[in-house]
């Protein structure tokens, strides 16, 4: 099998590239299954701090599910949700560096991520009911919580196309970049979010997921803040701000 999703890991930021631009790096079986196994494999590296997801190619971050695969019934809505779904509940905040325009399950995959920096010069499109095709309520549910019932209904409803700006105004995307220095931004936001302390950030990303879902497991949330208010980091900041100097967080 071709490697079309690739991963790499820098100090404690690692990579995941979709890695086929021939076809607009879409997401068929084989890279939604290397997809996942990235993300398992990421999710048991304890020394992983920070995630990007990004593409190879200029003009495409992903065009989303195969259309071919998902009219043969090769992959199923199913598949795709349980990919986005485990992209979103990984630990580890994460960052999506769109290295392009960005069409259909590719939005999603996108917006599964805590963080989305683009380039100028790209567009995003959902083309769902252009195919008569209806989301799963799993991925619904995902663009109304990050973006809101009116804007979803403009994406979904509508199949209305943003450009990079209107991404920007919209939410969708936080930031908005040249394309020459993509690369860098998110690498110095994931160097800066892996030097935070990894057990408040974890925690704080939890319970904001369930807060954006209306779902606070109150004893959860409660037990997350008293693990960090008793952890060895929080002596570790304090002492950092004495001293004067940049934490070292270990993340116990």
């Amino acid at each position: 099998m071709t490697e079309t999703v690739k991963l790499t890991r820098s100090g404690a930021v690692a990579r995941i590239v979709l890695d086929n631009p021939g076809r607009h790096n879409s997401l068929g079986a084989d890279e939604l299954n290397q997809l996942r196994s990235h993300l398992q494999t990421v999710a048991d590296d304890e020394a992983v701090r920070t995630l990007i997801v990004t593409g190879t190619g200029e003009s495409t971050f992903c065009a989303g599910a195969s259309l071919n695969q998902l009219g043969a019934g090769h992959i199923s809505g199913d598949l795709f949700q349980e990919t986005t779904d485990a992209l979103a509940s990984v630990r580890m905040p994460t960052i999506c560096a769109l290295n392009g325009s960005v069409y259909g399950g590719g939005v999603e995959l996108a917006l599964a991520c805590d963080f989305r920096v683009g380039v100028q010069g790209s567009v995003m499109r959902v083309p769902a009911a252009r195919i008569g095709l209806c989301y799963p309520i799993s991925g619904i549910n995902r663009f109304v919580e990050c973006l809101g019932v009116a804007t979803a209904k403009r994406i979904l409803l509508a199949a209305e196309e943003f450009n990079a700006e209107g991404m920007l105004g919209i939410g969708f995307l936080d930031e908005l970049v040249e394309g020459a220095t993509l690369e860098t931004r998110c690498f110095a936001l994931a160097e800066s979010i892996a030097g935070l302390a990894p057990l408040a950030v974890q925690a704080m990303k939890k319970v904001i997921a369930q807060a954006a879902a209306r779902s606070v497991d109150v004893e959860e949330a409660q037990a997350l803040a008293r693990r960090c208010a008793t952890s060895d980091d929080l002596q570790e900041g304090f002492a950092a701000q004495r001293e004067k100097r940049a934490p070292r967080f270990v993340g116990s």
